[in-house]
């Protein structure tokens, strides 16, 4: 069946359960007990299994109607306060909740049969209690991301594999999932395919990513406190645990001791409400080998090693990906909880399967690009999914003079040489096409991209053209885009030129920062030169972008929470440029050789009331704590 009757199926299970364990049922409930069995047998039938794929929206609807009966199902036979919201009313009585999903469930399965689409209101629980969880570390733009998600019809096998593991009945089904390969196989796929489904059926579960361009976020500190804030979001059993567990504890909440946030964030809210939760729970970890070094993920990957670990909940499921690195291995490697899943073991015909899928649907509009073409290039793939997807974008026309059957000519004749991995080599090709060999045009290359990657955290373009208008050269003031628009096979950030400027795929930066893997394109980021040129251009845009009541408040005796519109305000007035440098200014400085020029702009600053207005950026930002470190740092430093 379609993974999203299949976590349905799960969901339904648990709560019918419950029902048909009560001895006494209202009239009503009892017939929201019998429309189940209609469903259950509807979704079964041969016409609804072959019709799944074009009328996907409504098996979402009809998994997320679902959850929420089960939702009601456990209220009621616990006997707790029910507060639906159907259309524009609060509703309480028991029969009037069962009869709106018994209509919704009923409507939905007409809505399938006539292949219709039409809009129906899922009446979903609402908790009374307003519980404020304010306060716990969040690590902002770790979470799912849609466009990672694999192409629809590719990865069947293993995310059945996987779907059968979240959704097993089974007790003692392993924890944990480790899902390894090497880079480029498409492991952030599958996760990111696996979180979406979860969020699409309204299932419990949260996701968590890791980002080589992140670590200076120190995301394994918030891991934790992350997973539970998004739990407590889509379950309101979880989040009335969870804030029994932080409530007048401001300590406990900022707390930055992992084992102490699995303990008290994870298992003890866990222990609370195991029999509240409806369907199993999934958190998916994905890229743990991007967190930074060894140290970064040792306490994380002790957790998952623990006995803790092995005795959690039996609906409760890690997904967890990465690379097989010695340090991950050594531990996630014959575990008896840890069920372990390598995607450079799967089959070469289903991976070839795949990767065609994706290039056909990719190279379909290209003239001489033909049956024959696309067949090569999957087999040139080598089974790697990010080869496959540069492949396209070179063969697409981004030169003049070039047709695509030219530049597919040119892909083919690549060869693995020097040393060099397939992947490699293409990647040199790629910046061969855009950037030349010697003279300015490479300097400038090396500039901009050891901007790009030595800022501590993605930055956008126009973000990165103010730092670099304050670069102490004048020589280095120049629009970026010269450099970046011939790259865009490799980096996000510059068709669009809003989002953040950075690799699309881990294998380049590992690349670029590796002198014998790129030559001439080396980026060498122990470069002191450009250290000093990031601590200068943060600091010149403290001393020229600071001032007093920054985001124009009305008043002093408002917090910050109160003001209705700050988040507005926040963003025109405190742009990427100067938000970066109030974070990471004194960041900068420490990776720098003491200047006498930089003390003085460092002077200029906590020297004056500037120090105020910095500390009230940091406030607004809600990074006060931040503070505290960066004037630590400094004083060392200086």
């Amino acid at each position: 069946v379609h993974p999203y009757v299949q976590f349905a199926l799960g969901i339904l299970t648990a709560a019918s359960q419950l029902l048909i364990n009560q001895a006494n049922l209202d009239n009503e409930v009892f017939g929201l007990l019998k429309t189940v069995k209609d469903l259950y047998e509807f979704l079964m039938e041969k016409d609804t299994i072959e019709n799944m794929d074009s009328m996907k929206g409504t098996l979402r609807r009809i998994s997320q109607e679902m959850s929420a009966a089960a939702l009601f199902v456990i209220k009621y036979c616990k006997k707790k306060n029910i507060l639906i919201r159907i259309g524009d009313s609060l509703v309480s009585d028991p029969q009037t909740v069962a009869r709106g999903h018994i209509k919704n469930l009923g409507d939905l399965m007409q809505q399938y049969r006539d292949r219709a689409i039409r809009d129906i209101q899922i009446n979903m629980s609402h908790v009374l209690e307003d519980l404020n969880l304010e306060g716990m570390a969040y690590a902002a733009g770790a979470g799912l991301n849609t466009t990672k998600k694999c192409l629809d019809g590719t990865r069947t096998e293993i995310l059945k594999d996987i779907t059968n593991w979240i959704t097993t009945c089974d007790v003692n089904a392993p924890r944990i999932l480790w899902l390894h390969g090497q880079p480029g196989r498409g492991k952030s796929a599958i996760a990111h395919t696996i979180a979406s489904w979860i969020e699409d059926v309204g299932a419990p579960g949260a996701c968590f990513c890791f980002a080589r361009d992140r670590q200076a976020e120190r995301r394994e500190e918030k891991i934790l406190t992350t997973i539970a804030r998004d739990l407590a979001d889509c379950d309101p059993a979880f989040r009335r645990a969870l804030s029994n567990v932080v409530s007048n504890n401001h300590t406990l909440k900022t707390t930055c001791d992992v084992l102490r946030q699995w303990k008290r964030f994870i298992l003890e809210p866990l222990s609370k409400i195991n029999e509240e939760i409806v369907g199993n729970v999934v958190v998916v970890i994905d890229a743990l080998d991007e967190s930074g070094p060894e140290t970064s993920r040792r306490e994380i990957l002790g957790l998952l090693n623990s006995s803790e670990a092995a005795h959690l909940p039996a609906n409760f499921r890690i997904l967890l990906t990465s690379r097989p690195l010695p340090d991950i291995e050594r531990v996630m490697r014959d575990v008896p909880h840890v069920k372990a899943t390598s995607l450079d073991d799967v089959p070469r015909e289903l991976v070839e399967r795949d990767i065609q899928l994706y290039v056909s649907k990719e190279l379909d509009r290209f003239p001489n690009i033909g049956v024959a073409e696309l067949q090569n290039v999957v087999k040139k793939s080598d089974g790697l999914f990010e080869w496959a997807r540069l492949a396209c974008e070179f063969i697409r026309p981004g030169k003049a003079g070039e047709t695509s059957k030219e530049r597919y000519d040119n892909l083919m004749s690549l060869e693995s040489k020097e040393g060099r991995t397939l992947l490699d080599t293409t990647y040199f090709e790629i910046l061969k096409g855009g950037i030349p060999e010697s003279g300015r045009g490479l300097e400038r290359y090396h500039s901009v991209m050891r901007q790009v990657i030595m800022t501590l955290e993605p930055l956008p373009m126009a973000a990165l053209n103010s730092m670099r208008g304050k670069f102490p050269s004048k020589q280095d003031h120049y629009d970026i885009f010269l450099i970046l628009e011939f790259m865009s096979p490799v980096l996000g950030g510059i068709v669009d030129r809003v989002s953040a400027v950075r690799p699309l795929h881990a294998s380049f930066y590992d690349f670029l920062t590796d002198h014998s893997r790129s030559g001439i394109y080396f980026i060498d980021t122990s470069n002191t030169q450009h250290r000093r040129d990031l601590a200068f251009a943060s600091l010149q845009i403290l001393h020229d972008n600071l001032q007093f009541n920054i985001c124009e408040l009305e008043s002093s005796y408002l917090a910050n929470s109160e003001v209705s519109d700050l988040s507005e305000r926040i963003k025109e007035k405190i742009p990427h440029h100067l938000s970066y440098s109030c974070r990471f200014w004194a960041q900068h400085l420490w990776k720098t050789g003491f200047d006498l020029e930089l003390a003085g702009l460092v002077k200029a600053i906590v020297g004056s009331e500037k120090i105020l207005f910095w500390l009230e950026v940091l406030s607004l930002l809600e990074m006060v704590g931040k503070g505290v470190d960066a004037l630590g740092t400094v004083a060392t430093w200086l």
